[in-house]
């Protein structure tokens, strides 16, 4: 009896062992010919608020290095975010541009540095209804003082010159320390409309016209030039085939910062599907950890993003608030 039950115990875990090994083969196309070791083009998921990716960066490198990318799709589905995320990520996209064909697709919404990511693109796609523009640039700042002297908290300090770490939160905002920030912002967001302008074609006059915060459907967008057909990934493929040449029928394969098979080694990728199955099992999908990030999320620095809750529809948490 002990025998028989030893050897059914070995027998369950090779089984479990070839079960995991197999759904990770399949999982990264294997079996359908679809890997990223063949022809293909990449997509780059942008989803949710913006901010400066070293990963992302780097993966964006990888996808120009790459002899099997035929052609990239950057998929935009985010309310913006930080302005400096956003330039980060425009750089790293033009300087792929100059390796691969690149074009974009705004989904459920692509606004502020969300629209700043998509016109890096050579060509930019969006939905009827998909949301964009609100171009521009907003520093966000409270006041506790009122709270402070409900509960009886005096706040002071020394500092070097008047205008050092204003505007705190104790006390309201100095003339001076709001010029400064108008400075701060209408500086970034001149940058952001000739940004605009010559992306899309647009005389710097006409661009400052369409940027003056506010949000467009993607049809009102395709009429004013900020982006360049209607459409959704279907239409950007069939832009990558006839435009740029690209092979058609190549599969759309999802590049990822966190499961990069192509970097991964063997034991490292059966560690990462463990993982994924641990996440299922806690939360019902692995998606459902992103739900783990707090909604009040800090945005450090200018940030150029559309106040919409719920705006990003993807599973992802939304940034009510830009701080």
């Amino acid at each position: 009896m002990r025998r028989k039950l030893s050897f059914w115990r070995i027998v369950t875990f090779v089984l479990i062992a070839a079960f995991l090994i197999f759904g990770l083969v399949y999982s990264t196309g294997q079996f359908s010919g679809e890997t990223k070791r063949a022809p293909h083009i990449a997509r780059i998921a942008i989803d949710g608020v913006i901010v400066e990716d070293r990963g992302l960066t780097r993966m964006i490198e990888r996808i120009g290095d790459s002899r099997t990318v035929q052609g990239v799709i950057v998929s935009v589905n985010s309310p913006g975010g930080t302005t400096t995320g956003g330039e980060v990520l425009f750089e790293a996209l033009r300087q792929l541009a100059g390796k691969k064909p690149v074009v974009s697709e705004i989904r459920t919404v692509g606004a502020s540095a969300g629209y700043m990511v998509a016109i890096a693109a050579d060509h930019t796609v969006a939905r009827y209804n998909s949301i964009t523009g609100s171009i521009g640039v907003l520093f966000q700042f409270g006041n506790a003082e009122k709270l402070l002297d409900t509960i009886g908290v005096d706040i002071d300090a020394v500092k070097s010159s008047e205008l050092k770490a204003e505007p705190d939160f104790y006390s309201p905002a100095t003339n001076d320390a709001k010029d400064m920030l108008s400075d701060l912002v209408m500086g970034s967001y001149d940058w952001f409309v000739r940004l605009v302008a010559d992306r899309r074609g647009l005389d710097e006059q006409q661009a400052r016209a369409l940027a003056d915060g506010r949000i467009f459907i993607g049809q009102t967008a395709h009429e004013n030039g900020l982006i360049d057909a209607i459409g959704g990934e279907a239409a950007a493929i069939s832009w990558l085939e006839s435009e740029r040449n690209v092979p058609a029928d190549l599969p759309v394969l999802t590049w990822s910062v966190q499961d990069d098979d192509l970097d991964l080694p063997f034991l490292s990728r059966v560690a990462d599907s463990l993982g994924e199955g641990l996440a299922t099992g806690f939360l019902g999908s692995a998606e459902g950890a992103k739900g783990l990030i707090p909604r009040g999320l800090m945005l450090d620095g200018l940030v150029s993003v559309w106040h919409a809750p719920g705006s990003a529809t993807d599973g992802m948490p939304v940034q009510g608030e830009a701080q």
